[in-house]
């Protein structure tokens, strides 16, 4: 996969086989194997070219990297307790990726505040006029 996705192409058995062939000997049968097997997980989806197939990603190497991380916080019985503990193991560098990461994906603060027209408030169901406490409380 990685050959797959530092390319960003489509990419033939061959052309795999002859990457990997300058870092050691593999046989082109255990590189064709490796790639249909990546297309029968759905990592990869191929199109016949002549009489070899070309192969693509399915996604990205930063999206599948995603959801592995998703899949083992899902699965943890205290997820806070995990991610404080992911957290607890990253770099400098990482948590600083991290906190661009939250920026990025967070509504700008500039953009929308509370009260702001574009942003809905509690009890403010149709009517014009904001609601009290009082009102919001009694369920008038």
């Amino acid at each position: 996969m990685t050959r797959v996705w530092q390319w960003n192409r489509p990419v033939t058995v061959r052309e795999v086989l002859e990457d990997l062939q300058q870092e050691r000997s593999i046989a082109y049968t255990t590189v064709m194997t490796v790639m249909d097997n990546l297309h029968q997980k759905g990592w990869v989806r191929r199109e016949v070219d002549g009489r070899a197939y070309r192969y693509t990603a399915v996604s990205t190497r930063a999206a599948y990297s995603a959801a592995l991380m998703n899949e083992a916080w899902s699965r943890s019985d205290n997820p806070a307790a995990a991610l404080v503990a992911f957290f607890g193991m990253m770099s400098a560098e990482q948590r600083e990726a991290l906190q661009d990461a939250v920026r990025m994906v967070s509504p700008n603060p500039a953009e929308t505040t509370p009260g702001d027209p574009a942003e809905p408030t509690a009890g403010a169901a149709g009517d014009d006029a904001p609601a009290d406490d009082a009102t919001r409380e009694s369920g008038r």
